[in-house]
């Protein structure tokens, strides 16, 4: 798979995109990243990329044309899917990031300063939302997605088991996990997961996974596949809130 940015300071993914489970993947041949400058479609002295927009207002606006020309360029190359990032877009989940992961190509624009001319959302074919706040530009929001889908490509975690159990994937927060030692200042792991008993175990973990998604983040378990026994379990919980 191949991931692309287009942004006025690519030079901020040079390390995330290098270190960890990315760094491995794009050594592996798994992932393929490029960092692309928009500055380098613009056409005057000082490679201004944004201006003041029409009928005022606070701050500068990301010019129309260095997004359109740049894109121009990138997809005669070979398609793509083109990811905008802002307010106005869907929001990022896991679901969303494992759709982007089938793509052969992605191009993720990050945005500056106050926004797009809105013009430039006519070339999108997705807008992404990260959540209910604002960053100052999309390159962490890029950073972000990147991390996401990279993790969901065959090969990229080594363990095929891994995202299936991550919190999400399955419509259910994780469960709670545990290392060595057993007892730490009177902490102690739970006695099923010393028992060596794997069916136990994943009784157990299933278990809490609900629980924990009751508690915390109950409007999850819309998507989550329950037994009539499970939903049994959910509103105890949900009534023990209360």
């Amino acid at each position: 798979m191949r991931v692309e940015t287009l942004s006025v300071f690519p030079q901020m993914f040079e390390a995330p995109m290098s270190l960890s489970i990315i760094g491995r993947a794009r050594k592996a041949g798994i992932l393929d990243f490029i960092a692309h400058d928009l500055r380098d479609w613009t056409h005057d002295n000082h490679n201004t990329t944004d201006d003041e927009p029409y009928g005022g207002g606070a701050g500068q606006l990301m010019k129309v044309e260095p997004v359109f020309e740049a894109l121009d360029d990138l997809l005669a190359q070979e398609p793509a899917r083109v990811v905008f990032f802002t307010p106005v877009g869907v929001p990022f989940s896991q679901g969303l990031a494992a759709e982007l992961a089938r793509e052969q190509r992605l191009i993720m624009v990050c945005g500056r300063y106050e926004g797009f001319d809105e013009r430039v959302y006519t070339r999108a074919d997705l807008c992404v939302s990260l959540g209910d706040y604002i960053l100052t530009g999309g390159e962490l929001a890029a950073m972000v997605v990147t991390d996401a889908v990279c993790r969901l490509l065959p090969g990229a975690l080594g363990d095929a088991q891994s995202p299936l159990d991550e919190s999400f994937s399955t419509g259910l927060l994780e469960y709670p996990q545990y290392t060595r030692p057993a007892t730490y200042r009177g902490l102690e792991v739970p006695d099923v997961l010393l028992s060596g008993n794997h069916r136990m175990i994943a009784e157990w973990r299933r278990k809490q996974s609900i629980i924990r998604t009751a508690q915390i983040r109950p409007d999850l378990l819309e998507q989550a596949e329950l037994s009539e026994r499970e939903w049994e379990l959910v509103h105890s919980c949900l009534e023990g809130e209360k």
